[in-house]
């Protein structure tokens, strides 16, 4: 262990013993310390990360249970490597959600005395989450202190919640005003007989509003609560990141602002009427204010933000056209390159940031670059850091899983590369993956279908040689919002979200093997209708938007089919034709020869 490892675990030991001295002051037996900010956003801003700064676990997902005398972490399979080390020596325990055998929290709770008391902040925990925590645990006796945010007195130098200014989204990129859409979701909110509805979920707020912000990295989002009635919308968000002119264009909208916090008292007051609420997003603070009826259900906004209209998706097209550029010339930077010297992990992922944010609509990144050689890329989330990365020599396979924020859309792909000679092993099993992918671009499907139903259809040649993978198929993607959008998505997990016309999501199957390599090939496709027939009506398929080639050098032709070879033939010949007016004379030699026919 250095002793960068060594500072970081003697400060976990020292916060987690500070936090079980406020505990016991307030008579707790447990704390439970999720990921989440009060809007149960994927990524939080740092004001939120409470988990990673008492676990010491910095992945996106887990949820952290601090008792007297023991510590845990509970993560998913995409995390158990890294979290095994981030908390090594630390005290705290992993626990490996889903494996065989491992407690669940509620079975690592039960282990308490009867009518212990358990605390938690209610502003960072969602409704259905403490809903199903306490009905699991209800022959205890336990009760809970719902307002206890510790973390303010252990984390003495807490970052402050960010106040980063607010920003219109031009309906010229969004294709519908605030003023079209909340008439929509207003219709919806009366028809179902309610008098007020209260979206706490981020994006939703900045699609339904039109606005941006930059208070969570990788997601042009503002913290911000909202509630619509038939007459007015409220936004509660610090006014400070409102301009004079925004102020007044959402006031011309029958927008009020009012302060962040001020959203319990605004429900304290109210003493009749039926508030609409998603309980996977509203967190217990905010729903113990609301004192008159509720109606839980999914979020309208989140259902009409999934599909994507036509402005939307002819500017996510012009957006692939220009992500697409920067990927070929991190192709060729990467394969001209790796010919004369190594290259670090990290160099590599900035390489990339250089190339795509020399875009004039560029805002962001959509989620940390994951920059992967040969065995970390065996991975699925692996992180590069400084102090621990892969050199990139010319051999074997390198995996970069990237995307961008720019105002007319949000782009996410992963490509496997060839930095050299490859085994037989890795070609076989990026042709496999690669075969799984086309196969799902290619699958026509009756209208209805859902994510979980086409799921296979990528994972068959893989599983066809005994392989599979651990995550899922695809995921819903935002327009400049959140790179991961539901309600759809392609898995293997039940989903009962039928895949609309327009609506955008990934198609990323790959294979992983521990000390070997990791393979996953990435493009965003959107549902679009296909024919009509006798045999149950509408047909749909999936447009491919992403434009990128496929590594040549990493494939088996002997393995694809007809329809394969002429998918990926077809494919590549789109690539050239519309990246190559955007290249200069040697870029376009170079996507010739990645593009060629097989």
């Amino acid at each position: 262990m250095d002793n960068i490892e060594e500072v970081i675990t003697i400060e976990i030991k020292e916060r987690i013993q500070k936090l079980r001295t406020l505990m016991e002051e307030k008579g707790l037996a447990a704390y439970i310390v999720p990921s989440s900010d009060p809007h149960q956003s994927e990524y939080v801003a740092e004001h939120y990360a409470s988990r990673a700064f008492i676990s010491g676990f910095t992945g996106s997902a887990g949820t952290a249970v601090i008792t007297l005398d023991e510590a845990g972490l509970w993560t998913d399979g995409r995390y158990f490597v890294q979290a095994a080390d981030e908390l090594k020596g630390t005290g705290v325990r992993l626990f490996k959600m889903g494996e065989s055998g491992v407690p669940t929290i509620s079975d690592f709770l039960k282990k308490l005395p009867k009518e212990s008391k358990i605390g938690f902040d209610g502003k960072v925990i969602a409704v259905n989450y403490f809903n199903s925590l306490n009905k699991s645990l209800a022959k205890k006796g336990f009760t809970y202190s719902v307002n206890d945010d510790l973390m303010n007195d252990v984390w003495d130098d807490r970052p402050e919640i960010p106040t980063t200014p607010v920003i219109t989204h031009e309906t010229v990129y969004t294709g519908k005003s605030r003023e079209e859409k909340i008439k929509e979701v207003v219709s919806e909110m009366k028809t179902l007989g309610a008098s007020h509805y209260v979206i706490s979920g981020l994006d939703d707020i900045a699609w339904l509003y039109n606005i941006r912000g930059r208070d969570i990295r990788y997601n042009p989002l503002t913290i911000a609560y909202t509630v619509l009635t038939e007459e007015k919308a409220y936004l509660f968000i610090d006014d400070n990141k409102i301009s004079d002119k925004l102020k007044a264009e959402l006031e011309q909208a029958t927008i009020e602002i009012r302060p962040y916090n001020s959203i319990k008292e605004y429900f304290e007051k109210l003493n009749e009427g039926l508030v609409i609420l998603d309980p996977s997003k509203t967190n217990i603070w905010l729903h113990s204010a609301i004192k008159i009826k509720k109606l839980p259900i999914k979020d309208i906004t989140t259902r009409l933000k999934g599909i994507k209209n036509e402005t939307e998706i002819e500017h996510v097209r012009n957006c692939m056209v220009r992500d697409g550029v920067a990927m070929v010339k991190y192709m060729k930077w990467l394969k001209e390159t790796i010919k004369e010297r190594t290259i670090k992990e990290i160099e590599a992922s900035d390489k990339l940031a250089d190339f795509r944010s020399t875009d004039e609509l560029f805002f962001d990144f959509s989620f940390p670059t994951i920059s992967a050689y040969k065995e970390n890329a065996a991975l699925p989330h692996y992180r590069a850091t400084e102090e621990k990365q892969a050199t990139i020599k010319p051999e074997s396979l390198y995996l970069v899983d990237s995307g961008g924020q720019y105002l007319d859309g949000t782009t996410d792909i992963t490509r496997t590369i060839a930095m050299g000679p490859l085994t037989e092993e890795e070609k076989t099993d990026f042709t496999l993956v690669l075969k799984g992918m086309i196969d799902l671009t290619l699958q026509r499907f009756l209208y209805g279908t859902t994510g979980s139903k086409l799921d296979i259809i990528a994972r068959i040649p893989l599983w066809n040689a005994g392989l599979d993978y651990k995550h899922g198929t695809g995921h819903g993607v935002g327009f400049f919002l959140n790179v991961h959008e539901g309600p759809h998505s392609i898995g293997s997990r039940p989903n009962t979200v039928k895949i609309e016309k327009g609506m955008i999501m990934s198609n990323e199957p790959g294979v992983y093997k521990a000390g070997k390599h990791g393979i996953r090939i990435e493009n965003i496709i959107v549902a679009q209708e296909d024919i009509k027939t006798e045999f149950g009506g509408q047909f749909m398929k999936f447009e491919t938007v992403t434009l990128c080639p496929i590594d040549l050098d990493a494939i088996d032709a002997s393995l694809l089919s007809k329809e394969e070879k002429t998918w990926l033939n077809a494919y590549h010949r789109e690539v050239f034709e519309k990246l190559s007016p955007y290249l200069n004379e040697e870029e376009q030699v170079f996507l010739k020869e990645y593009t060629k026919e097989i």
